[in-house]
């Protein structure tokens, strides 16, 4: 489970967050969305450890973010927005490389790597190089290393990016599965209809706070829109002519 509360960053005279709170429960896909420079990766990255907040906290499964970060890492598995992949290993090697990070080794560590090649459908590109993948290929590489130490905890920042009509779908699946397994999942997009399929509930941030939350059906009801896109720029709308 994912916690934060009242977490606020500056960078210079821009405040990135202003009191955000939010909670991300296990066995839900939980969205967080917003638009640019609303403070979903900043808020993200707080939770991957590697920024600190000027107040607030937050936690994974109980352990502080800053206080046991290495405790947090061990908890989440991360897509970050810049997939960073090491261009001259194989996609096995990226994996096994990330696995080893996490004091994975021998037969258990390779069973993980085999499973998630099979799952994420990767036999045709799990032995080439990294350089010179396609987008869906470098995705589909990030996710399978950010899953390979089997975290209960996966934030993932638009998953979804760059996949053609058949990987979406066989993405959409994979995140369902790994939420009917009970994990938790933190999923940010842009594109509404992710949003609207897959998650369960919905935290919407604008000028860096949570103006909004609820299921996707809660949040056209409360907007009196007929689709989610439609609900989100209402909801922001309003938020923002308040704020002016």
């Amino acid at each position: 489970m994912i916690q934060v509360n009242g977490l606020y960053k500056s960078f210079g005279p821009v405040a990135a967050l202003r009191g955000v709170t939010f909670s991300a429960p296990n066995g839900r896909i939980t969205g967080l969305i917003g638009p640019n420079g609303a403070g979903k990766t900043t808020a993200l990255r707080v939770l991957y450890t590697i920024l600190r907040p000027d107040l607030g906290s937050a936690s994974v499964d109980g352990y502080d973010t800053m206080a046991a970060a290495l405790q947090v890492q061990r908890r989440i598995g991360a897509l970050p927005d810049s997939h960073g992949l090491y261009p001259r290993l194989t996609a096995r090697e990226n994996i096994r490389y990330y696995g080893r990070l996490h004091n994975q080794s021998g037969e258990a560590l390779e069973r993980n790597i085999e499973a998630l090649i099979k799952l994420l459908d990767m036999q045709d590109i799990a032995d080439r190089r990294a350089e010179g993948f396609s987008q869906g290929q470098r995705v589909k590489t990030a996710i399978a290393r950010a899953l390979v130490h089997q975290p209960q905890n996966i934030l993932l920042d638009e998953p979804a990016g760059g996949l053609d009509v058949l990987s979406t779908r066989a993405m959409r699946a994979f995140i369902r599965r790994l939420r009917d397994e009970g994990r938790c999942m933190l999923f940010s997009s842009h594109i509404m209809q992710e949003v609207s399929t897959l998650c369960d509930n919905i935290i919407v941030l604008a000028r860096g706070q949570v103006v909004a939350t609820g299921t996707p059906d809660e949040l056209r009801q409360m907007s009196h829109q007929a689709n989610l896109e439609d609900a989100l720029v209402a909801v922001i709308g309003s938020e923002e002519g308040l704020t002016r």
